[in-house]
């Protein structure tokens, strides 16, 4: 079956080489299959292997074809709402928590990084430049929220504009925050880097092999046009395309526009 191409964007452009998975044909069978293949699907799938699971992985179109493989590739600190924000809604000891797991999320990409070799340019360093004063006020104020609240203190502010070049090469800013604690990627090349990890840990992928129906009974069973996993567990990481698959969660997605 034709694999669907990745979108052109520079990290296809810019991709490894990588293998081009089997179509899943005939019926398998797995502890877990595991239905997509971006940084969701992938990762679970390498946790069970090391872990000794037999798992399945079945992506519709290519590894790393939806949003894994073209986002903005950001490795950022906390939520995009604000830590303030996150206190509000939850409260300050579940946002403590949030704000670790969301540090702990971090650990893991660069533990991942050095462990498997994967080659994705990875980076660390982060400058949050300041438009107008007025921003420049309010990173202050972040920084200073960062530090108390949840002992994060890997910053430095950059309070003239004469201090933005040491960070960033642009006469736009008044200054900024720089955090050592964040970065970037190449989100596609991870997103390979990681199939690579789990199948040598054991894993199997199948690319072009959308699921297209989930068969209940003793065991859950995915179908696809020319094949089918039957499992003792069933771990659906396709997000936003799931489509009618599930359709519970269907009716808690909503779009998002991103660009890179």
């Amino acid at each position: 079956m034709p694999r669907e191409p990745h979108a052109e964007s520079y990290y296809t452009a810019t991709a490894n080489d990588a293998p081009v998975y089997p179509e899943l044909t005939g019926e398998v069978s797995a502890d877990v299959c595991v239905v997509g293949g971006g940084f969701a699907g992938l990762s679970v799938a390498l946790n069970l292997a090391e872990r000794g699971y037999d798992a399945v992985v079945l992506e519709g179109r290519r590894v790393g074809w939806g949003a894994s493989g073209r986002n903005g590739g950001q490795i950022c600190t906390g939520f995009a709402s604000g830590m303030k924000m996150v206190q509000r809604w939850a409260g300050k000891d579940d946002a403590r928590k949030l704000f670790d797991m969301a540090e702990e999320a971090k650990a893991i990409i660069r533990e991942r990084v050095a462990r498997h070799n994967i080659d994705c340019e990875l980076t660390w360093g982060y400058f949050h430049g300041a438009n107008k004063v007025r921003q420049l006020e309010g990173l202050r104020r972040t920084r200073e929220l960062w530090a108390r609240d949840f002992d994060y203190g890997d910053t430095r502010m950059a309070e003239t504009r004469a201090e933005v070049p040491q960070y960033v090469n642009s006469p736009s800013y008044v200054g900024g925050l720089y955090e050592g604690g964040a970065g970037h990627l190449h989100p596609l090349n991870y997103c390979l880097g990681l199939a690579r990890a789990a199948e040598a840990a054991g894993a199997r992928i199948y690319e072009g092999s959308q699921v297209t129906r989930i068969g209940s009974g003793s065991a859950p069973v995915a179908r696809c046009a020319r094949g089918s996993v039957k499992a003792k567990s069933l771990v659906l990481c396709g997000n936003a395309y799931l489509g009618d698959l599930a359709p519970p969660i269907r009716s808690k997605v909503m779009p998002v526009g991103t660009y890179i």
